[in-house]
């Protein structure tokens, strides 16, 4: 007759001691030892051997200096970790550690005092995890059961604690009491799963997780848990099973780390990274944008000047004059569209002036109100002591009314647009520079924009409208004018919630120049004929340049190149007038008007350019002619040169 089985051994029978000791056991990816008080190793778990190579016998005895490599113990800091744990009350840190074979491993470290019933450190608690390489292995610690208990009490901040086969909790540590909130007399016999969010444990997460540390010897795995007090943290944990001498699981090991401040650093890297990466590329397309638009307004500046040459000399003819204004009225409109390629480049030439925002919105009712129809009605809400601001006026008139079309074609069956301003005050540099600001909003209640379409408005080209209706330069033009005036530009939009396009200009300084009025379309005629010296290195620009000024009575000399045009000066003293481009190779115009004003200092200048690639002071004076320029522009431009000398 057989005697009966033997009952397993059940959890509840065991002492604290002994819990605390197969608790430790069961942990197989932490070394986890007790030091005295001057560093010697006085205990040795079988995850620590597994980990550094050495048996109990070699260690026990020695300082725990033996796992640190050779400039770090002779720099002192396995001294400065026990110092900083007794003072701190906790050492963390990650560097490299040396195994007994010489081989060296990435090892996580933390050490917490051990102190006795009178406050004084009778050891240390010391845990190592090697994060070279994760590898589930059986721990088999050999330390008395006060050890045990004395280290797993000394961790405070890791959650240690056991779970029987059933996830009720048998342990509870200190630093589970820390993380979590709960005492022991709290939660020690209630159900693990308390600690998972609700739909967590509705979709039987905890559950899961023993299973899976059952059956594959390891559970791992990153997650909310919930504290005492509802908050929710980000949780690391890690469970192994505990199994008795016939492998049987009577109980699992559970350790749990709040990682949520390196979740908080990690997602804040993302998304700097992600901002790093937007702002690269759209300075990427400005850049091309920028130079390609520079490039256009030289042929379109051929184009127009040599039609409008042609249309003074064709016969009276009414359908050629009508095909060269169609030409003329063409290239204009590229001239345009070479003017938002610049403002999105940044690299338009800009004349900021102190600007009223009420004034000049009510300035523009009659313009809104043709451009948007009956169905949209304009709204402001400006406050009565809004400052000016410094910007262009005539750009932010057309960024407005872009952005006034741009909400008008989201509202096809109409709707209110509100304009809306108020100061604000920026004292820590970040989007903008410290300073007094005006944010001017544009809100409607249109169709809104998904995050993907929000994502590109801003960039060049880019059009949800179709073909034909748009250039896509509408709001790469609105983000350029901002950030060349020292402002900002932002959309925020949501479908079906509308869109608000929101300006930050700077507050106009106290000595910031009005508005100008407009200046005459006829320009002033010279009082005579003036022998002028052009320049560019383009020679078709040049060409035309020199028919133009021919057409309005001048004597013309051309010059390729700065140092040509300097030879000229010297060599023609009659010369009256200085035209040049700027952007030329070897000697920029304004270094030409440079060195010709220290040879002639009441020569008269024009320094022609396609955008605002100019320093933003000159050592002299000059008058600046925009590119593409018709021969108004460039008779208004020499009668300033001529006013200033």
């Amino acid at each position: 007759m057989t005697s009966p089985a033997t009952p397993p051994l059940q959890l509840a029978q065991l002492g604290d001691e002994a819990r605390y000791r197969l608790l430790v056991e069961a942990v197989v990816d932490y070394a986890i030892y007790m030091l005295d008080p001057e560093g010697v190793v006085v205990s040795w778990n079988a995850g620590a051997q597994r980990l550094k190579g050495y048996t109990p016998a070699e260690i026990l005895g020695q300082s725990f200096s033996t796992f640190y490599t050779e400039p770090d113990r002779r720099s002192g800091m396995p001294a400065r970790a026990l110092v900083t744990a007794a003072t701190q009350g906790r050492f963390e840190a990650e560097a490299w550690r040396v195994r007994k074979d010489g081989n060296r491993f990435w090892a996580h470290v933390v050490i917490d005092p051990i102190r006795g019933p009178d406050g004084a450190i009778v050891g240390y608690a010391k845990v190592t995890r090697d994060l070279t390489e994760r590898r589930a292995a059986e721990e088999s610690l050999r330390r008395s059961e006060a050890q045990f208990r004395l280290l797993v009490q000394g961790v405070t901040d890791y959650a240690i604690y056991m779970l029987d086969p059933d996830g009720m909790i048998a342990s509870w540590n200190a630093g589970a009491q820390r993380i979590k909130g709960y005492g022991a007399g709290e939660v020690v016999g209630t159900h693990f799963s308390r600690f998972y969010r609700a739909d967590d444990r509705a979709r039987g997460d905890p559950a899961n997780a023993l299973a899976t540390a059952a059956r594959e010897g390891r559970f791992e795995a990153e997650g909310w848990r919930v504290r005492k007090d509802g908050s929710e943290f980000r949780a690391n944990v890690v469970i192994d099973p505990i199994r008795d001498d016939d492998g049987r699981i009577i109980g699992f090991a559970k350790i749990t780390r709040d990682v949520t401040e390196q979740r908080a650093a990690q997602l804040a890297l993302e998304q700097a990274r992600e901002a790093l990466f937007q702002s690269q590329k759209l300075d990427a397309i400005g850049q091309l944008t920028g130079g390609v638009a520079h490039d256009f307004n030289n042929l379109l500046m051929v184009v127009m000047s040599s039609l409008s040459l042609a249309k003074r000399r064709l016969p009276d003819d009414p359908k050629l004059v009508q095909l060269i204004d169609n030409a003329l009225s063409g290239a204009r409109r590229g001239a345009a569209l070479t003017q938002r390629m610049l403002a999105f480049a940044r690299r338009q030439d800009l004349k900021p002036t102190a600007v009223h925002l009420p004034t000049l919105v009510n300035g523009m009712s009659d313009l809104l109100t043709r451009s948007l129809g009956g169905l949209v009605q304009v709204r402001t809400e400006f406050p009565a002591a809004l400052p000016h601001v410094r910007v262009d006026a005539n750009q932010l008139e057309l960024a407005l009314l872009n952005l006034a079309v741009n909400a008008r074609d989201a509202m096809p069956d109409g709707g209110p647009l509100r304009f809306e301003a108020q100061e604000e005050e920026v004292a820590v540099a970040g989007a903008l520079a410290p300073g007094r600001y005006v944010r001017l909003a544009v809100v409607d209640g249109g169709s809104g924009m998904d995050a993907a379409t929000l994502a590109r408005a801003a960039e060049p080209f880019f059009t949800t409208k179709g073909a034909g209706k748009g250039t896509g330069l509408g709001l790469a033009m609105v983000h350029g004018l901002a950030a060349q005036s020292g402002g900002r530009f932002a959309l925020q939009s949501e479908p079906g919630q509308g869109t608000t396009a929101t300006l930050w200009l700077p507050v106009a300084t106290d000595d910031a120049a009005p508005h100008p009025l407009a200046r005459e379309a006829t320009p002033p005629a010279t009082a005579r004929a003036l022998r002028v010296l052009a320049v560019d290195d383009d020679p078709l620009v040049l060409t035309n340049t020199a028919a133009l000024l021919e057409e309005l009575g001048h004597a013309v000399l051309q010059a390729s190149s700065g140092d040509e045009a300097l030879c000229l000066l010297h060599e023609e003293p009659g010369i009256d007038l200085l035209v040049s481009d700027h952007v030329m190779p070897r000697m920029t115009g304004a270094q030409l008007i440079a060195a010709a004003l220290q040879a002639r200092p009441q020569l008269p200048v024009v320094l022609a350019t396609g955008y605002a690639e100019l320093p933003a002071s000159l050592p002299f004076q000059a008058v600046r002619l925009a590119k593409p320029f018709d021969q108004a522009a460039l008779a208004h431009a020499i009668a300033e040169a001529l006013a200033l000398r």
